[in-house]
């Protein structure tokens, strides 16, 4: 409701996948319009599957009555909801289906947050930023090339690794426990919808339970965001990349990385869950004693 998606252009129809020219002036704010009139109707239905039609069909007319908008209407159903309001809870018929489900009603008007970790972008941005994309991944595809001009790289030497969300008072605690940091690291990227990491604070324990529960349960694609410079060697008037045990290694690439090594790679079994790809409670011991309070909460 505070801050909902709402498409940049809206473009006429004519045949095709792409569409022609946008709508500009009132025409443009009479979309506009209709968009948030579709997310209200969302936005209500969604409220009616999380909570009971006959609760919400009461309240919003009471509501109405008295002359209240709807943006606080749903705020303050929100709000009751968050206190466990026993008169939603205890109610004989109060649905309580989970948001998994309700949220495929909203997911339209809602903005949608991604982790990309990659070495090859030339493609993507090549297709994405065409003329021919769809509007909303081109704008992000051109955001993202102009985030990457301007960036300025870590240069990493064997050994190290690429941490994302590392935060900088834990960086001499990484040097020194490269597993334990790999693991959190990983937990945080599979977080990162909840957007705790711009906070600064960070939960060592937690990341690590999570990260070898995340592997327990065969999801993987956490780990792929954490990599470490593969080791070469001069062959033959060329630079090869040294034999490891790890998958495809030889090659140059590491799943899709080329030149790293993922950190899913080093990981048992990782390709096939059938054949339980877990992280031992006891293979990696999680040590916190070594980070003081301040490094676990920085700001």
């Amino acid at each position: 409701m505070l801050d909902p998606f709402i498409p940049r252009e809206f473009g006429v129809n004519k045949p095709g996948m792409q569409a022609g020219e946008p709508l500009v002036g009132a025409l443009h704010n009479r979309a506009v319009e209709e968009w948030l009139k579709a997310r209200d109707v969302a936005v209500m239905q969604a409220l009616k599957m999380i909570t009971s039609p006959e609760f919400i069909d009461v309240e919003a007319a009471a509501w109405n009555a008295k002359g209240g908008d709807f943006e606080s209407f749903v705020l303050s159903i929100a709000k009751r909801l968050e206190k466990k309001d026993p008169s939603i809870m205890l109610r004989d018929d109060f649905l309580n289906i989970h948001k998994g489900v309700a949220n495929r009603l909203l997911e339209p008007f809602m903005w949608h947050t991604v982790i990309v970790t990659a070495t090859e972008l030339d493609n993507f941005f090549a297709l994405r930023i065409s003329p021919d994309a769809q509007q909303e991944i081109r704008i992000i595809a051109t955001m993202m090339q102009e985030a990457l001009d301007k960036s300025t790289p870590t240069l990493l030497h064997r050994g190290e690794w690429h941490l994302p969300f590392l935060q900088d008072t834990e960086k001499e605690w990484a040097k020194e426990h490269p597993d334990e940091a790999c693991l959190a690291v990983a937990a945080r990227c599979a977080r990162v919808s909840y957007k705790t990491h711009d906070t600064g604070e960070v939960d060592l324990a937690k990341d690590l339970v999570l990260a070898k529960r995340l592997s327990s349960s065969g999801h993987m694609s956490p780990f792929e965001h954490v990599a470490t410079p593969m080791e070469y060697e001069y062959v033959d008037g060329k630079f090869v990349p040294v034999a490891t045990p790890f998958d495809t290694l030889a090659t140059g690439w590491s799943g899709n990385f080329q030149g790293w090594l993922q950190y899913r790679k080093t990981l048992p079994n990782e390709h096939d869950f059938s054949k339980v790809t877990t992280i031992e409670p006891d293979s990696v011991p999680i040590v916190l004693t070594e980070v003081t309070p301040k490094a676990v909460t920085a700001g």
